[in-house]
């Protein structure tokens, strides 16, 4: 685990819903939230999903919550906020990183 503060925030809903997905799921502890970028660094989108650490990974635990983050994509990624939005048109986690668009 990283000595670092948490890269990244997650929002009140986007945690239960992890923690919901992870249990329902039963994903074994081994799993974690990964955090990246596909494609990239300037053109790229958000990757969010569960997966198993690498060696080029940083892991973090967000509120019990392990997160891992591909030391390639650390600077692209720190600062954003995952969560989880419930509308009409459906369900899904959001990223938004504002600061890092403009």
């Amino acid at each position: 685990m990283s000595r670092m503060n948490n890269p990244i925030q997650l929002t009140e809903a986007a945690k239960l819903e992890i923690r919901s997905t992870l249990e329902a799921n039963k994903i074994p502890d081994t799993y974690g939230l990964r955090v990246g970028l596909r494609g990239g660094a300037c053109s790229g989108s958000f990757l969010l999903g569960f997966d198993t650490a690498t060696e080029h990974d940083q892991t973090y635990l967000i509120e019990g919550i392990k997160v891992l983050i591909d030391k390639r994509h650390l600077m692209y990624v720190i600062g954003v906020s995952v969560d989880f939005e419930e509308g009409a048109n459906g369900s899904g986690y959001t990223v938004s990183a504002a600061e890092k668009l403009k």
